[in-house]
């Protein structure tokens, strides 16, 4: 365990994916979604191994300043759903400011003939679901509670993770588990 605390993180930069066509991918995240394309980097080995792969790293900018990105490595090959794991389970979540901008967000999508599930109410966010065009599922999502109702359910997370991971031991030990 160590010794110093950890190092404050402020937030997140990027989240990176494969995809099959960098054209493809900016039409859809920059003419569909609005996230404007902000740069760019071209290279024909990998900065942090050094092997030899050329690429294009694309990257798309959120309102708060994060941004959403992308490597095409030029063979046309999208990255493939994890096997173990169902397509609804990795995504990423986009928050949009209001329940109207997901519906508005929800019709364009659909008159770009774009499959949308939603909205679904998750109690605390409201939400629509669809794929881009790497087989990437993207959660458009907003709050529909105030800050202090997610401020109470922080005070008793910790011990709602404890209650699942008892849960979790009670199925697999009972042959129960899901997906086991």
């Amino acid at each position: 365990m160590p010794h110093s605390p950890p190092v404050p993180v402020r937030g997140l930069h990027h989240f990176a994916w494969r995809c099959r066509d960098s054209e493809e991918t900016r039409r859809f995240y920059e003419d569909l979604l609005g996230l404007p394309l902000v740069h760019v980097i071209k290279s024909d080995h990998v900065p942090s191994t050094g092997e030899y792969c050329p690429y294009v790293h694309i990257f798309f900018q959120m309102r708060d300043g994060s941004y959403i990105a992308f490597f095409d490595l030029g063979d046309d090959v999208a990255a493939l759903p994890s096997p173990n794991t169902p397509a609804w389970v990795n995504h990423i979540a986009l928050r949009v400011d209001s329940e109207a901008d997901l519906l508005t967000a929800q019709a364009r999508l659909q008159a770009a003939g774009i499959e949308v599930l939603g909205p679904t109410d998750h109690h605390i966010i409201e939400s629509i679901y669809f794929f881009d065009p790497n087989g990437i599922r993207v959660e458009l999502t907003t709050p529909t509670v105030p800050q202090a109702e997610m401020d109470a359910h922080a005070l008793h997370a910790r011990a709602d993770l404890d209650a699942w991971t008892l849960r979790k031991a009670g199925l697999r030990a009972a042959g129960k588990a899901p997906h086991a």
